[in-house]
């Protein structure tokens, strides 16, 4: 097969929209630090359009083709590359070019026609979107400076998204009236930190002023100069405790992220009597149930380390849940991010309500805890709230 009949008959393969997916690869030059290419069908308002991702060394890019427009970008792409493997509804195909671009050709029909769906393939629309470049997000080193995802970044950059969903979803229960004060303990690098501001200041114009609390200096200073360089006059770093931190009296959204054992119920605890509105916590390192469970009909999980490990720390988060509950909390348990990136994947939500609990949601909770034999700290530090 001569080289232009391979290219018409590949146009057509794709004009037929029975695409699945392709990979073009194989670089004819050691010194192209593009690696590959990655094809895949998605339709854009209404349009049959082949999407690409560009996948070099350390970042992605992605870009968005009509299929009746594509004959030249495949042009393009067959001059850096030699290889091309794809998967049809009803055949599997190959394509080996030589460095004179002598055609191999090798198709292997499927028993079964595979299906396609459009709209599953559609590129999933963050808030943050992946197309705009984000200063805050170029300045952490999430995306390169033309916009692009770094490729080693991206589980941070979907960490991040999911987050500001968050955000988005408590903006009902924020002030509108006046300056939004909110608390980060434990903001470390600070991320999420970033990303809430810039939502809620750049994206969403509201009047708010942001404090992230840390006990690394360097850390610190790192995240003032940040803060600085981007112009986020609202923005501060703080060294210093949960417990030792008495700068504010009222707070309207407390953030804590994987604050360890005990350091998570403090922060609940003061976010509680500083009257916050917005909770949204990631615990961390459950371990004060994991030392008091004595309950003799659990050891059939207590005695082995690794599910007493994890069902207590499953038992304090839902402990932590009903105790906010109980003092006019509408508190839940929510998958943060996915399990594969990470298992500390639970956060607490909860938005004040003011709703008082019935008695029997608080005979459940004193049910429970009387059954692990728990001495929660978190509900000795709400003892006079409860």
């Amino acid at each position: 097969m001569e080289f232009q009949d391979m290219k018409e008959k590949f146009l057509t393969l794709l004009n037929n929209q029975s695409l699945i997916a392709a990979t073009i690869s194989q670089p004819r030059l050691k010194s192209n630090d593009l690696r590959r290419v990655r094809l895949k069908p998605i339709e854009l308002k209404g349009i049959y359009t082949i999407q690409l991702e560009y996948q070099y060394e350390r970042i992605l890019k992605h870009e968005n083709i009509p299929v009746d427009l594509f004959a030249a970008k495949l042009e393009q792409l067959l001059e850096q590359f030699r290889q091309i493997h794809a998967q049809f509804t009803d055949q599997t195909l190959h394509i080996q070019l030589s460095k004179k671009n002598k055609v191999l050709w090798k198709s292997e029909q499927t028993k079964e026609n595979k299906k396609i769906n459009l709209a599953h393939n559609r590129q999933k629309q963050y808030l943050l979107e992946e197309t705009t470049i984000h200063p805050f997000l170029v300045r952490l080193g999430v995306q390169a400076e033309n916009g692009a995802i770094k490729k080693q970044k991206y589980d941070k950059f979907k960490q991040i998204n999911r987050f500001v969903e968050f955000i988005d979803d408590a903006l009902d229960y924020l002030p509108k009236d006046r300056t939004i004060r909110i608390l980060d303990f434990g903001s470390g690098k600070s991320y999420l930190t970033f990303a809430l501001y810039h939502y809620l200041k750049i994206v969403k114009n509201l009047d708010i002023h942001v404090t992230g609390l840390d006990l690394k200096k360097e850390v610190i200073e790192e995240c003032n100069q940040i803060a600085q360089d981007l112009g986020y006059t609202d923005l501060q770093f703080l060294v210093g405790d949960i417990q030792d931190f008495n700068d504010e009296t009222a707070v309207d959204m407390v953030v804590t992220l994987h604050a360890c054992d005990i350091a998570t119920d403090m922060a609940l605890a003061r976010a509680v009597k500083w009257g916050a509105k917005v909770i949204l916590s990631v615990p961390c390192c459950q371990h004060e149930l994991n030392r008091q469970l004595l309950s003799p009909a659990l050891e059939i999980m207590t005695q082995h380390g690794l599910i007493r490990e994890r069902f207590a720390a499953l038992a304090t988060d839902s402990i932590r849940a009903q105790l906010l509950s109980l003092v006019g909390y509408e508190a839940q348990l929510l998958e943060f991010i996915d399990m594969e990136n990470t298992p500390k994947n639970i956060l607490i939500r909860a938005y004040y309500t003011g709703k008082k609990p019935s008695a029997d949601d608080r005979a459940k909770y004193d049910d429970f805890i009387q059954f692990l034999s728990a001495k929660p700290f978190l509900q000795n530090e709400l003892q006079g709230l409860l």
